[in-house]
């Protein structure tokens, strides 16, 4: 018999990580721009037929065989498909759903880490000084290029605050599922809850804020003839709700064999949705635009999803009474929310060590962290040369689709849609409309199909090839100018040689381990 895995207390525990593992800056930045910048109110249209025929039936496939690969004492991606499919070549697709989510905490972290250095400068009083002198953007880019010093300049802030967010990111996941994790979220999610409407309230009461929301979501609808938005649309229902990760897919293999996956992901993907497109949509762009006018509103999303959470922000809140109360809400609220989705992203590869190596969890938190320490301060150094940039497309945006994908074809073709549709409905405490196994089986996996194949036939070529890059273009990195091309392609050979790397543990736990053995002898 295998050994019993840690559970999730409650069911509320579960929802509220998995929410926590969703809701990030997408929802309070990324989301609030893509909105007013494609149709407004009339965005919210092909937004809800992604998250209908995209997010829905994803979310619900990942839940599920999650829940399916815990049974066989599998909580990571290679495990849960081997268990799915049952065929020697499914564990190495797997390996997409562990590089994934480390690919995306090598810098996520980082940038979480900022939140928290900004909240700390919105309590001394620096970003306000800043603010006044008109400086925000010096001071923004000073400190993330490692300018800004501390402890009387031996020690740059932004490693201070990094190295001070991966230890307590480490520290979180340390306690397990149950008092680390769950814990944590249970006790973080109402606390993201109670700041945004803090924030909330303070856009409603700001004078003028009817032309803001007239603004954000004034409906465009001929934006809606337009492939792009329709494209933009799915994109950010794929972001927001963390799907094609894997993080879900392991937060799955925890939930009791019985226990309801249906309503369980309905229920976080709602409060991710509140979070984004009530919370979301309310605070950031409303707010630009009355204080700055709707004239200098495109010239403010042109900043980007930084430049409009780490500068105009402190500058919007300037203007306002209690200026570094409402910026440090501001930052706590966004570092709050990053902290939960960081953890989510550690808990993957954690697993992979525990049920596939049968490493101790501090073990297991140990070699991940030391990834992740040698991989972050790539990040840390190699952000002025486009290392952020390069492992967030290949971690945020390629990964993600793909595994997202494979999932879909394995769940919907290869697992079968009569079992799959079975498996979903265990324990369910809603009845799924039937019209929603069509979608499972055809429209998700096909569209998703699309969505790959299109980008491959049209952009893999000018990628793989950097033709957007200057040849000639000189980047720094550890305090050198490096030549921009060969930083890029060495940093790709890295991430291919950690995808190898993977691979080759695999094939190592299966043959050593003999995992197979394990679906021999489910836990229930």
């Amino acid at each position: 018999m295998a050994q019993q895995r840690e559970q999730w207390g409650s069911k509320i525990g579960v929802i509220l990580a998995v929410a926590g593992s969703a809701i990030g800056l997408g929802n309070f930045l990324r989301f609030p721009v893509k909105a007013a910048s494609f149709g407004g109110g009339a965005f919210l249209i092909p937004y809800f037929v992604a998250f209908l025929l995209l997010g829905i039936p994803l979310a619900w496939m990942e839940w599920t065989l999650g829940r399916y690969g815990g049974r066989y004492s599998h909580g990571s991606a290679p495990g849960i498909l081997n268990a799915v499919v049952r065929k020697p070549w499914a564990k190495y697709l797997g390996s997409l759903g562990i590089i994934g989510p480390l690919l995306i905490n090598f810098y996520y972290i980082y940038i979480e880490s900022w939140l928290l250095g900004f909240a700390w400068y919105a309590l001394t009083g620096d970003l306000m000084e800043a603010v006044s002198a008109n400086a925000v953007g010096p001071f923004f880019e000073n400190y993330i290029l490692l300018k800004t010093t501390l402890l009387h300049g031996t020690v740059p802030a932004a490693l201070a605050f990094f190295l001070a967010t991966f230890f307590l990111n480490l520290l979180v996941v340390y306690g397990g599922i149950r008092r680390g994790i769950e814990r944590i979220s249970v006790l973080v999610m109402p606390i993201i809850l109670v700041l945004g409407l803090i924030l909330l309230a303070r856009v409603l009461t700001l004078p003028n804020i009817t032309q803001g929301l007239a603004f954000m979501w004034n409906p465009d609808f001929s934006a809606l003839a337009k492939p792009r938005v329709w494209l933009e649309a799915s994109g950010q229902i794929f972001f927001t709700l963390s799907i094609g990760i894997g993080a879900v897919l392991t937060y799955a293999s925890y939930v009791k064999r019985k226990q309801d996956v249906a309503l369980s992901s309905l229920s976080a993907n709602a409060a991710n949705e509140f979070a984004e497109v009530i919370l979301g949509g309310t605070i950031v762009v409303p707010m630009a635009v009355v204080v700055f006018g709707a004239a200098n509103i495109e010239t403010i999303a042109k900043m980007g999803t930084f430049g409009l959470g780490f500068q105009t922000m402190p500058m919007i809140f300037g203007k306002m009474p209690l200026p570094q109360f409402f910026q440090f809400i501001w930052f706590a609220l966004l570092f709050f929310a990053g902290v939960t989705s960081s953890i989510s992203l550690l808990q993957p590869p954690i697993a992979f060590f525990e049920d596939e190596l049968g490493m101790k969890r501090r073990s297991s938190i140990l070699v991940t962290g030391a990834v992740l320490l040698a991989m972050g301060l790539l990040a840390v150094y190699g952000l002025g040369a486009g290392a952020v940039d390069e492992m967030d497309f290949w971690g945020g945006t390629v990964a993600l689709v793909v595994f997202g994908t494979v999932e879909a074809i394995l769940f919907s073709w290869v697992f079968g849609i009569e079992r799959g549709w079975k498996e979903l409905n265990e324990g369910s405490q809603i009845r799924i409309p039937r019209f929603f196994k069509f979608v499972l089986q055809w429209v998700t996996p096909t569209y998703l199909v699309i969505i790959l194949v299109t980008w491959f036939i049209t952009d893999f070529r000018s990628v793989i090839l950097l033709e957007g890059v200057d040849r000639a273009a000189q980047v720094p990195f550890l305090g050198m100018m490096v030549n921009k091309v060969h930083f890029i392609t060495g940093l790709r050979l890295v991430l291919v040689g950690l995808l190898l790397a993977i691979n080759a543990v695999i094939f190592f736990a299966w043959r050593k381990r003999k995992l197979d053995d394990k679906l021999l002898h489910p836990l229930d």
